[in-house]
């Protein structure tokens, strides 16, 4: 008995032993399942936490919008899971938050949210307050209309201050528009989301809607008969993934990880599966802006 005993007590040490040369040293940092990270990384407290919060909107078709299961579904979302998948994060431990344009950056200050994915346009402005990974897409900012409206051609038609055009709170397309119109107290009406927008123009209390063409194509192919772009794309809108100002390494991260599925394949199905749908042109990846 007593010889079964040491023999036990050897095995013991001999199997702790091997899994400690397995595991590295302490300063590689660790993680769940086949995933090692740097040792007080985001990327490390992620993982072993299995779970991550990120923020996106509920309210833009092909991009983020609530599906029939209750949860987002979009471009942003499906670019969201490739990152969350690098991670070694289950989808399912994903909590999403709806994140509007006017409190995106908050959100990543205050530690609301790991990263923001939410149609989020690269610029410096918000870069003092948080930091980007990307681009991982570039759209353009149009103009929505009705179907029978023949007198909105673009930014221009609302410098003669007549025309009341819809935008949201917080965001560039708001301000980009500004430049346009004659009178922003009066022509400028903004809300939260661009669903109020669209029901607006729907209902005659605005004459356009105005963001970015992949938003608004989103709204079209669900109601041809009721709207249509009007003019072209007059800016271009490279969408990022926001995180901490400081998180280099998290940005790093995100960067490699979206590098890489431009290479394999991922990143074009996320799009044909998702706001490709609606006619909107993929082009080719976007360089990413290691600044």
């Amino acid at each position: 008995m007593r010889f079964k005993r040491v023999a036990a007590v050897a095995a013991a040490a001999t199997l702790a032993l091997g899994l400690s040369a397995c595991g590295g040293d302490s300063d590689e940092g660790t993680g769940s399942g086949d995933k090692n990270f740097k040792a007080g990384s985001t990327m490390e407290r992620l993982n072993k936490a299995q779970k991550i919060k990120v923020g996106t909107k509920i309210d833009q078709p092909g991009f983020g919008q609530k599906g029939l299961s209750g949860k987002p579904e979009g471009f942003d979302v499906e670019i969201a899971k490739l990152i969350v998948k690098e991670l070694g994060i289950p989808e399912d431990k994903i909590e999403f938050i709806e994140t509007p344009s006017k409190v995106r950056e908050d959100k990543i200050v205050d530690g609301s949210v790991d990263l923001v994915a939410a149609t989020y346009t690269i610029n410096d402005k918000r870069k003092e307050r948080i930091a980007f990974a990307g681009p991982y897409y570039e759209a353009g900012q149009n103009i929505m209309v009705k179907k029978d409206d023949s007198s909105i051609t673009g930014p221009d038609s609302f410098k003669a201050g007549d025309k009341k055009v819809c935008s949201v709170t917080g965001s560039t397309p708001a301000e980009e528009i500004k430049k346009y119109v004659k009178d922003v107290g009066s022509q400028l009406v903004l809300f939260d989301t661009y669903d109020k927008c669209r029901d607006a123009l729907k209902g005659g209390q605005v004459d356009a809607v105005t963001t970015d063409n992949v938003i608004l194509l989103g709204y079209i192919a669900k109601d041809e008969a009721s709207f249509k772009m009007a003019g072209d794309n007059f800016t271009k809108e490279p969408y990022g993934i926001g995180v901490k100002k400081e998180d280099t390494d998290f940005r790093n991260f995100i960067n490699d990880t979206l590098e890489k599925a431009f290479q394999d394949g991922s990143w074009k199905k996320a799009w044909d599966n998702t706001a490709g749908k609606f006619g909107a042109t993929l082009g080719d990846p976007p360089a990413i802006d290691r600044y």
